[in-house]
């Protein structure tokens, strides 16, 4: 009866180390893969945005395409909109200077696709030179790696997300 458990053990020891943990593996470089895709996606919106000042339908739609082709996303836009208005105070020698900071107010993902996706009007969001643009991608569904691991080592969660890409930068160029 004790060989016949230790033969039962080891015929199971050996089909874990043989097939479950390559397959972890592999899925994890999968993982590893289509973070850099989104990353190398988010940073070419972003970029593109930055360099003409507007998000258009068009090149959402586009980067939503390219990065949804095997899970589902979960896409947060932030648009920092400068607001030029900080309290001027008149100098006799100098003119007029400007005194304070300057001051930003967020634009969020709702009202951002709702700005691009008009039925009349520009199918786009104009920004001005100084607005900073962040963009963040998860994913929200499971991916095959997160399946494994959460059977092998039991960790689960709602907020667990392994694919993750953000990209973030200035404006230089007014959009109109």
């Amino acid at each position: 009866m004790s060989d016949t458990l230790v033969t039962i053990i080891a015929i199971f020891s050996a089909a874990v180390l043989m097939f479950i943990f390559p397959l972890m593996t592999l899925a994890d470089r999968n993982d590893d893969i289509t973070e850099l895709a989104i990353q190398t996606a988010t940073d070419e919106l972003v970029s593109e945005i930055v360099k003409t000042g507007k998000l258009t339908e068009d090149s959402y739609d586009s980067f939503i395409s390219k990065i949804s082709s095997s899970e589902v996303y979960d896409v947060q836009l932030e648009f920092q909109i400068l607001d030029e208005n900080p309290a001027k105070k008149a100098s006799q020698s100098a003119g007029t200077v400007k005194i304070g900071e300057n001051v930003y107010f967020s634009e969020y993902t709702t009202k951002i696709l709702d700005e691009i996706s008009r039925e009349n009007g520009p199918k786009a969001y104009y920004l001005k030179k100084g607005d900073i643009v962040t963009i963040k991608v998860k994913n929200s569904s499971e991916t095959l790696a997160q399946v494994l691991r959460n059977i092998y080592y039991k960790v689960t969660g709602n907020d667990t997300y392994v694919i993750y890409g953000s990209s973030s930068a200035m404006v230089t160029v007014d959009g109109k």
